[in-house]
């Protein structure tokens, strides 16, 4: 009978750290959130002039204490993954680094410390915690979506500029002289934008009855425009519910790739054998 190796204390830290699949990493990865909202509601106090003259010392020290946190996690994460570049020039990397220099760059430059807020970015990992593998799914389900129709969407989009250039052209010529705000095609553009879009600012109107007739026209083209993207992307979406998108947590100790499907053994993207648990 085999016995399983043991496993080093770096390998230990390492799934803590990166996984969200064991208790430990999923307590690791809850701390560190309650710590990162600590430190966003810290910095949404400290703009509030009372507190600030009543709690300045207090937000500072809070403030530090968080930064140096995040700083002994950011070289535990590069100590512990096989190769460092993979985590650093990673989206999550990129976003650990940036929330956490501000205080140290605040120093030097005052007033760099408000690039603290930066760290609500690293809220994303909520994802990871609560192990959300369906709506990871159907994310990639619905970017897969987004990306197999971009020549359709993108078809329209042309159209729809069309349209508005030749509205925005006929209200100019209807509207141009009455004091009504249509004073060139580009602004009469910007009219009718805002009107295909349901947004309507009121900052342009037309105030003539052809004027007004035509703006009624736009308005309920509108409603019809905005549901045709939706549609198609629905149509591809439906498409990708067939096919397995279930993952998990686990990201891969060697090219720090993540997404993984459950059954998976070994890294999708470099073939390395992935941490058992």
């Amino acid at each position: 009978m085999t016995s399983t190796p043991k496993k080093s204390w770096r390998q230990k830290l390492y799934e803590i750290i990166y996984e969200a699949d064991t208790p430990a990493g999923k307590w690791f990865d809850i701390i560190l959130l309650l710590i990162i909202l600590f430190s966003i509601v810290v910095i949404m106090l400290e703009t509030v002039t009372s507190y600030q003259e009543k709690y300045g010392d207090f937000f500072n020290i809070a403030e530090w204490t968080v930064t140096i946190i995040f700083s002994i996690e950011y070289i535990l994460r590069i100590y512990t993954i096989k190769k460092p570049s993979a985590y650093i020039f990673s989206f999550f990397g990129i976003i650990d680094f940036l929330s956490t220099i501000p205080k140290y760059i605040s120093l030097f430059f005052a007033g760099a410390g408000i690039l603290i807020a930066l760290r609500a970015l690293r809220l994303l990992r909520v994802f990871r915690i609560l192990k959300l593998s369906p709506f990871v799914g159907e994310s990639q389900g619905l970017t897969k979506s987004l990306k197999a129709s971009r020549a359709k969407i993108s078809v329209f989009l042309l159209a729809v500029l069309i349209l508005t250039i030749i509205l925005g052209t006929v209200m100019y010529m209807v509207e141009f002289g009455h004091n009504s705000g249509f004073d060139n095609i580009p602004k009469s553009m910007y009219w009718a934008i805002v009107t295909l879009t349901t947004v309507g600012y009121g900052d342009i109107a037309p105030v003539t009855s052809l004027g007004q007739f035509i703006a009624s026209i736009i308005m309920i083209l509108g409603y019809g425009i905005l549901a045709v993207p939706t549609g198609i992307v629905s149509a591809e979406y439906s498409k990708q519910k067939g096919q397995d998108t279930h993952q998990n947590t686990q990201v891969c100790p060697n090219c720090h790739a993540s997404q993984h499907h459950d059954d998976a053994k070994f890294c999708y993207k470099c073939g390395h054998k992935l941490n058992e648990h």
